[in-house]
C-alpha cells in the first residue's frame, strides 16, 4: 500500500482558534481522508508549538508555570479539532521527551559539522513573531511579518550558517519545481531573502529559561524555529531508539502552512533538512488567508469568527465546505455573512438538496421506490452528455486535487450537481412519466426507456458526487447515499467505477431535505453578531 504523510504547522497556543487558523487543519484533513479513500496508507501531524519566551511571559500573567500553561491550551486544542473531526494520526508537542531529546541530538549534530556557531546577536527582535531582523528589513521601523514594534536585543547566541546552502537551495528549487505551491512563493523567497544576501540564523537565546537547553551548553536554550521546525520528523522517531515510522513515512509528502510561516518553512526547513543529509518534503502548499472585508480577522477589531460558532448554528459540514470553498490558491478569500448565507441557500440547499429530494420523489413516484435496471447504453445524446461530464468531472478533480486546488476542485464538483439539474430540465421525466394519447407501442416502450435511463443516471451522479465530497463532508456524503438505498460502509474511491453498475436499489419512501433554506436577514444579522462578541 502506497503512503502519504501530511502535515500541519505545529501552532502556538494562546487561546481560541479562529476559523483561519481551523481553515489549515480542515484542508490538511480533507486531503488526508481524500488519499485514504484511494487506497493510500495516509497519515497526519499536527500539534502545538510550546517554547519560548512570550508563552513564558503568558503564563507569568495568568499566575501559571509554562508547563500548567500550554497544558491547558494543547488540550483545547484536541477538543476543538474532535469537535471538528479532524482525523489526525498524532498529535505532537514540542515538551514531548521524544521531541526534547531528539532536538538535542540534532543541535549537536549541527555543531559538530561546523553548521552551527557561537557568536553575539544585536539586533531587532519581535517578540510575537519570535523572529529577528536586521535594520534594513523592518518597515517603518517595526516588524516586517506582523507589523508591531520591536526591541534591541543584544546577547551570546549560536548561528546557523545559512549562506553555506544558499546556493543549494537555489538549485533544488530550479530542479524540484512541485516542491513550493503555489510557485510564485518561491520567487518570493528568492527575491526578498535569498537573492539580497540570506543571513545566518540566530537558533539559541539567553535571556529566558521556558525551552530546549543546548546539550553542551546549558545556559543556551534553543531558539523556537530549530526547535519547531523538525517536529515533522521528530514526531516520527528521527533521532531517537525507534525510527520504524520516519523510515516509513518520511519524506513528507505535502506539507501545509500559512503564508505568515512561509519563509522558515520555504528556506529554514529545507536548509535544515540538507544539513541532516535527509531527503526533502515533496510539497510545500503556502495557503493565503481568510480575511474580512475591512481586512485581517482581529480580536481588538471585533471581526473573528471562531469554527465552533457557525458548527453549533450551521453543523461541521456546512463550516467546512464553506472554508475549503472559500479560500483559493493563489489569493485571499473573504468571510462575510452575506456570502456564507448565499453559499448555503444556493449551493447546498437549492442544488444539492433539491437535486437529492427530485431524484428520490421521482423514482418513489415513477417506479415505486425502486431503481430501474440500466443496459449500460445511453439512449440519446442527453445521456451521452451527462456521463461524459460525470467521467471528466472525476478526472478533473483528482487532477486539482493532485495540485492542492482545493476550492476549484469543489467548484467542480458544484459544476456535475448543477449539470444534473439541468439534466432533469432536459429530460423532462414528468412527461416521460405520461401516456400519449395515440402512440404506438414502440414509442411508449422508448417512452419508459428514457425515464429508466433518466432516473439511473439521477442516481449514478448523485453517488458520484457524494463519494466526491466525501472528503470533506463526510455526513452530508452519508445521507445522500442513505437516501439513495447505497451502504455508506466501506466506500473507497474505486465506487465510482460503478457508474453503469448499480443494482438492486431502493431508495426511502420519502426523501429528507439535508439542508434547509435560511432566512436571509436574520442569518446575516445572526453572524453578524458573533463577530462582535
Amino acid at each position: 500500500m502506497d503512503k502519504f504523510y501530511v502535515t500541519t504547522p505545529i501552532y502556538y497556543p494562546s487561546g481560541k482558534f479562529h476559523i483561519g487558523t481551523a481553515y489549515t487543519e480542515v484542508l490538511a484533513d480533507a486531503i488526508k481522508r481524500y488519499k485514504t479513500l484511494q487506497g493510500y496508507d495516509a497519515y497526519m501531524l499536527t500539534g502545538t508549538d510550546e517554547h519560548g519566551q512570550k508563552i513564558e511571559d503568558k503564563a507569568k500573567e495568568a499566575n501559571l508555570s509554562p508547563k500548567e500553561y500550554v497544558d491547558l491550551q494543547a488540550d483545547s486544542a484536541k477538543k476543538l479539532w474532535k469537535e471538528m473531526k479532524i482525523n489526525y494520526n498524532q498529535y505532537i508537542r514540542t515538551t514531548d521527551d521524544l521531541h526534547e531529546k531528539a532536538v538535542g541530538v540534532i543541535f549537536e549534530k549541527f555543531l559538530k559539522q561546523g553548521d552551527i556557531y557561537k557568536g553575539e546577536y544585536e539586533g531587532w527582535y519581535c517578540k510575537p513573531c519570535e523572529s529577528y531582523f536586521t535594520e534594513t528589513q523592518l518597515v517603518d521601523g517595526k516588524c516586517p511579518d506582523c507589523g508591531r514594534p520591536v526591541e534591541k536585543m543584544k546577547e551570546e547566541a549560536y548561528f546557523f550558517n545559512m549562506k553555506k546552502y544558499a546556493d543549494r537551495l537555489l538549485k533544488y528549487y530550479d530542479e524540484h519545481p512541485d516542491f513550493v505551491k503555489p510557485a510564485y512563493r518561491k520567487n518570493e523567497m528568492i527575491n526578498n531573502f535569498i537573492k539580497p544576501g540570506l543571513e545566518d540564523l540566530c537558533v539559541t537565546r539567553t535571556s529566558f529559561d521556558w525551552g530546549i537547553k543546548v546539550p553542551s551548553d546549558p545556559k543556551h536554550v534553543i531558539y523556537v524555529w530549530l526547535d519547531a521546525l523538525t517536529n515533522y520528523i521528530t514526531a516520527l522517531g528521527y533521532a531517537s531508539n525507534n525510527e520504524e515510522l520516519f523510515n516509513k513515512f518520511w519524506p513528507a509528502d505535502l506539507q501545509i502552512v500559512g503564508k505568515d510561516i512561509a519563509r522558515f518553512h520555504l528556506i529554514y526547513w529545507p536548509i535544515f533538512l540538507m544539513a541532516l543529509d535527509l531527503t526533502l518534503p515533496k510539497t510545500i502548499l503556502v495557503h493565503n488567508w481568510i480575511t474580512m472585508k475591512d481586512g485581517k480577522m482581529s480580536k481588538s477589531v471585533g471581526n473573528v469568527i471562531y469554527p465552533e460558532q457557525l458548527m453549533e448554528r450551521y453543523g461541521l459540514d456546512v463550516t467546512k465546505y464553506f472554508l475549503l470553498r472559500q479560500v483559493p490558491v493563489n489569493s485571499d478569500g473573504v468571510f462575510t455573512p452575506e456570502e456564507f448565507v448565499e453559499r448555503y441557500n444556493y449551493n447546498l440547499c437549492n442544488d444539492l438538496s433539491n437535486l437529492l429530494n427530485r431524484t428520490v420523489s421521482m423514482i418513489n413516484k415513477y417506479f415505486d421506490g425502486n431503481l430501474p435496471v440500466y443496459n449500460g447504453n445511453p439512449n440519446d445524446e442527453i445521456d451521452i452528455s451527462i456521463e461524459k461530464e460525470a467521467e471528466d468531472t472525476v478526472k478533473e478533480f483528482e487532477n486539482l486535487m493532485e495540485n492542492c486546488e482545493i476550492a476549484n476542485a469543489i467548484q467542480r464538483i458544484w459544476g456535475l450537481v448543477s449539470r444534473t439539474n439541468k439534466y432533469i430540465d432536459e429530460t423532462s421525466p414528468w412527461s416521460l412519466a405520461k401516456e400519449v394519447d395515440g402512440e404506438s407501442e414502440e414509442e411508449r416502450k422508448l417512452r419508459k426507456e428514457k425515464l429508466k435511463s433518466a432516473m439511473y443516471h439521477l442516481v449514478a451522479n448523485l453517488k458520484e458526487i457524494a463519494i466526491l465530497i466525501r472528503p470533506f463532508m463526510e455526513e452530508t456524503s452519508n445521507n445522500i447515499l442513505r437516501q439513495l438505498g447505497i451502504s455508506s460502509e466501506n466506500i473507497t474511491w474505486n465506487d465510482l467505477k460503478d457508474y453503469k453498475n448499480l443494482q438492486d436499489i431502493k431508495v426511502i419512501e420519502k426523501g429528507e431535505p439535508i439542508f434547509m433554506r435560511l432566512d436571509v436577514e436574520e442569518e446575516i444579522e445572526y453572524i453578524k453578531g458573533l463577530m462582535q462578541k
